[in-house]
């Protein structure tokens, strides 16, 4: 089993004894040992996974990595998070998922208008099964935990990723003062309900609702 750890908070090692890992493709910068490099076609888990990216629009081009030694990882420098899913599902954006182990199923998942309305698209990729997965964030990500009856708004460019049983749900805080200019800037939020944890980054990917 592919062992993950941190290597400095911005680079993912990532230990290999003849197994195999699924990483985004040009993220390796280094490794000791054997290893080999193949590119997923459509990034992964088949003809099926294939075809649901491409009419998604949620493409991550990947390569499988297999072999004996160590093999590290990273993304323009960002900070990198792991996260252990025992059986959960992780819900990510597809820039953000780094690297997962091979047992670990991908696939996507339909946000609807809420996605679209907040400027992260119609669909979000989803990780499901036992095993680490890396994420990628723009400056530490800090956890924060939904439980019922309260609920968490996150701005839709700061949004990482989040697991658990939680709903997710475009909210407007534009009024009258938006309309004629003296909005407060944060017109669009995404409101978490139920019991889970929500990843969010320190920097706004620019959206719809950053304009307002």
């Amino acid at each position: 089993m592919a062992q993950f750890r941190l290597q400095g908070s911005k680079v993912l090692a990532v230990d290999i004894a003849g197994d195999s890992v699924k990483a985004r493709n040009g993220t390796m910068v280094a490794y000791t040992g054997q290893m080999g490099f193949k590119k997923l076609s459509g990034g992964g888990d088949g003809l099926r996974g294939m075809v649901t990216r491409r009419l998604t629009g949620e493409q991550m081009e990947v390569m499988e990595v297999k072999g004996q030694g160590t093999c590290y990882f990273a993304d323009r420098a960002t900070e990198i998070n792991l996260v252990r899913l025992n059986g959960e599902t992780l819900y990510v954006e597809a820039d953000n998922l780094l690297c997962t182990e091979a047992s670990l199923h991908t696939g996507t998942s339909f946000t609807g208008l809420n996605g679209m309305a907040s400027g992260t698209g119609l669909f979000t990729t989803k990780v499901e099964g036992h095993g680490w997965a890396a994420l990628t964030s723009k400056g530490p990500a800090i956890i924060l935990r939904v439980s019922q009856g309260m609920p968490l708004r996150v701005d839709p460019g700061a949004y990482v990723a989040h697991t658990g049983n939680l709903s997710r749900n475009l909210k407007s805080g534009a009024g009258w003062t938006t309309v004629i200019g003296e909005g407060g800037g944060e017109a669009m939020q995404v409101e978490f309900s139920g019991e889970g944890l929500v990843y969010v980054q320190p920097s706004e990917r620019m959206t719809f609702g950053g304009d307002v």
